[in-house]
């Protein structure tokens, strides 16, 4: 098992590409031909988390937050970004951070809040355009069964709750074959004429190279017809925050309750209470004060996420109950979530949760 193969595995969970611009997720240190002798996953790559690799004899890091951010000038042990780095180095130990882009997908960060919390009908909160493209191809219909099972496999054709879309048409193909063509069908220096399927899937644009290189190891012809065309429709299932719900509604008081439980926290800031029952729930891991109006306008009773200041408490204005729980605490489930990942993927493959504790606030 070489730490490629668990990166690759990871970023097809959560692609690099839906990091948000100012991130920095990916393999900070190490290489990823290294063989892997175990990973440990953690919300933050810490000194203690470092050390605790080093004892375990484990040689990969998987962290939610990026241990550098911003660019550094210098690495003499000054910070603690520093010491962390220059130990990792030292120690033939990779760091991979997998940040924003587990924020926005609908089964990462914001999901395992929602599974823990028993909420259904979940949806994205703020969804993202730009991610889907449109895939045309032209084929004979006896080999485009051959080619659409190939795409399905390969990404294409998922749209929400279902797999295997497509559409298609029949209608009629013309080519004519110079003296270097070596055609599926027709003859040297005359046009052809064939019966043909135009077909039409959907898939999401990171997928691009994967699906084309797909298309054309299972096409027939040696000249490959297709189009791709961009789309500016939301990607249900790619996007900031989420919402979900209650089949039974909670007082106020009986919600705030149930978050200090699940979240194992001694107090919440909250704004006053609305007098209304809490059904439809907003979350936001992390700092997620940007998506209240989204929060508002998806009618959610209650929305949670951390990092609040104060004036940004107003402006909930009475529409629903605002609530912080803290970074540390909302986002701490990233650790099973990513040791689930690996787990199920890679069964036979030696997986810790960290037994560190890196949230940097303490209550008294």
């Amino acid at each position: 098992m070489t730490i490629k193969q668990i990166i690759s595995y990871l970023e097809s969970v959560a692609h690099p590409s839906l990091q948000e611009s100012y991130d920095n997720a990916g393999l900070i240190t190490g290489n990823a031909n290294w063989e892997c002798g175990g990973t440990i996953c953690c919300l933050d790559a810490t000194e203690s988390v470092v050390d605790e690799a080093i004892e375990k004899g484990y040689n990969l890091i998987v962290a939610h937050h990026p241990v550098v951010f911003s660019g550094l000038k210098k690495i003499i042990g000054k910070t603690y970004v520093e010491r962390t780095i220059i130990k990792a180095i030292k120690n033939d130990i990779a760091i991979y951070a997998i940040h924003t882009n587990l924020d926005n997908v609908l089964a990462g960060v914001n999901g395992k809040i929602a599974e823990k919390l028993g909420l259904h009908n979940l949806s994205i909160l703020a969804p993202r355009g730009g991610q889907l493209s449109k895939l045309h191809f032209y084929v004979p219909a006896s080999h485009a069964g051959n080619a659409m099972n190939a795409l399905f496999e390969a990404g294409a054709g998922h749209i929400g709750n279902y797999s295997e879309c497509s559409f298609r048409v029949n209608g009629i193909g013309s080519f004519k074959p110079n003296e270097e063509a070596n055609p599926f069908s027709g003859e040297i220096g005359k046009r052809q004429e064939d019966e043909e399927l135009k077909v039409e899937m959907l898939f999401p644009s990171w997928l691009e190279s994967i699906v084309i290189s797909t298309l054309k190891a299972n096409h027939p012809y040696e000249e490959v017809a297709y189009e791709i065309i961009a789309l500016g429709n939301k990607h249900q299932d790619i996007g900031s925050g989420i919402t979900g719900e209650w089949e039974i509604p909670l007082a106020e008081t009986a919600f705030l309750q149930k978050l200090k439980q699940v979240f194992n926290i001694p107090i919440i800031k909250h704004t006053q209470f609305t007098g209304k029952p809490i059904k439809r729930i907003s979350i936001c891991g992390g700092a997620g004060i940007f998506l209240l109006k989204n929060a508002i306008s998806s009618g959610s009773d209650a929305y949670i996420t951390a990092d609040i200041k104060y004036h940004e408490f107003f402006d909930a204005d009475g529409q629903l109950l605002l609530a912080d729980i803290g970074h540390y605490e909302s986002e701490q489930f990233t650790t099973d979530l990513l040791a689930n990942l690996l787990e199920q993927k890679f069964p036979n493959f030696a997986v810790l949760k960290t037994g560190v504790n890196t949230n940097p606030v303490q209550y008294f």
